[in-house]
């Protein structure tokens, strides 16, 4: 994917509308995670450098439906940002109208200012052009970085390309570099492990990473769907009984490719504390009991199967990670992807529970890159086409 970045143009004066993911998780108004916010801060930076008129940043938040929300408000976040910018960051409480171009215009030279959150109007998700062009207005340029909306075709991503020339922010093009461009000639070995609740959500991902992986290693409770569609008793465990069919069908036409778990790590309730032990492969889960963690068997094998590749994407959990007796199997799995990425290898962790996952573990900076996008990067490596990175303008 050949798209132009911030790195392409001169922004010397120029105002530049910037489109973030600051769609952060709240608790009782306060920030609880913050990632989102960091993760833009290479790119504001790089653009405060570049000495421009003003920076107008705008993202969405939640899901407020196209009404305005008080628990959905970016007053938070424009705080947030203030402090982890070390400058003042002005906050408009709408983010198209009157009072905002009033608010951008008395910035001072290379002032920032957030905009009040995007989806407070039905526009923004409907990809409205009269919306798109009021969003417009506030720009001479526009940059996006938002890589977790890029799947999208929203007004603040897509519709306001229309109107000015839309370059990718730092993390956006870095993403595409991992995600797109890195994919298309994967060095190789080339290894995928799927994690992860459900083989639904997930079935054109593994259509697609079967013709192009060397070897797809499966774990979470999508292993569950695959061992019932083998005719293994599962009792408890989350099964798709809806998928088995599809199940079956990726068993057979995968052939050696796919890897399942050798052993599970059940429990006779979901609870932390609850009992357990490890079964093997070939053994039906007890009445009453549920599989909720790959075991040491599988974690040691995959260990083994990743030794050597070149190339390596992640996306899904092993287990229960949240909780820390079902978290071994995950924990071990990125444990490996540090190992094999201090060996050289290209590690990409596919965003969402994989890359809390990998925080969690404390590995985060073990690994090549953690998407910011867990939807945006599944849609990438299924192949499609994001609307938010086809809007950028060609190199």
């Amino acid at each position: 994917m050949k798209k132009m970045s911030v790195r392409d143009v001169d922004l010397t004066g120029e105002r530049v509308l910037l489109r973030v993911d600051f769609n952060v998780p709240l608790a009782d108004g306060q920030i609880t995670d913050d990632t989102r916010i960091v993760a833009a801060l290479p790119t504001i930076k790089y653009i405060l450098g570049q000495k421009p008129k003003a920076i107008v940043l705008m993202s969405h938040l939640g899901r407020p439906k196209g009404e305005r929300a008080a628990d959905l408000s970016l007053t938070p976040v424009a705080r947030a940002l203030a402090e982890l910018l070390e400058l003042d960051v002005t906050f408009a409480d709408d983010c198209v109208g009157s009072d905002v171009t009033k608010a951008i215009d008395l910035l001072p030279a290379g002032g920032v200012i957030l905009l009040e959150n995007t989806r407070f109007h039905p526009g923004e998700t409907k990809n409205d052009a009269a919306f798109a062009e009021q969003l417009s207005r506030h720009g001479d340029v526009f940059v996006n970085d938002a890589f977790g909306a890029a799947h999208r075709a929203h007004a603040s991503n897509v519709g306001v390309a229309a109107h000015l020339r839309a370059l990718a922010g730092l993390l956006l093009e870095k993403e595409i570099d991992y995600l797109a461009t890195a994919l298309e000639e994967p060095a190789r070995p080339f290894i995928a492990i799927l994690g992860g609740a459900k083989v639904s959500g997930k079935i054109d991902v593994i259509g697609a990473l079967l013709g192009k992986v060397d070897r797809l290693l499966i774990g979470g409770g999508m292993a569950n769907t695959f061992f019932a569609a083998q005719g293994r008793e599962m009792a408890d465990s989350l099964v798709e009984r809806e998928a088995l069919e599809i199940a079956r069908e990726l068993l057979t036409t995968a052939g050696d490719k796919l890897s399942l778990p050798l052993d599970q790590r059940i429990a006779e309730a979901f609870s932390n504390d609850a009992e357990q032990e490890v079964i093997g492969a070939d053994k039906d889960v007890p009445t009453g009991w549920q599989s909720l963690d790959i075991g040491p068997a599988t974690v040691a094998a995959y260990e083994r199967a990743l030794q050597g590749a070149k190339t390596i994407v992640w996306n899904g959990p092993m287990g229960v990670f949240e909780m820390p007796n079902f978290a071994g199997g995950t924990i071990g799995v990125a444990r490996a992807l540090a190992a094999q990425t201090a060996r050289g290898a290209t590690t990409i962790i596919g965003g969402g529970d994989s890359a809390a996952a990998v925080e969690q573990a404390g590995l985060a900076g073990k690994m090549s890159h953690i998407s910011t996008g867990g939807g945006a990067s599944l849609e990438l490596l299924e192949g499609k086409a994001l609307p938010g990175i086809v809007a950028l303008a060609d190199c």
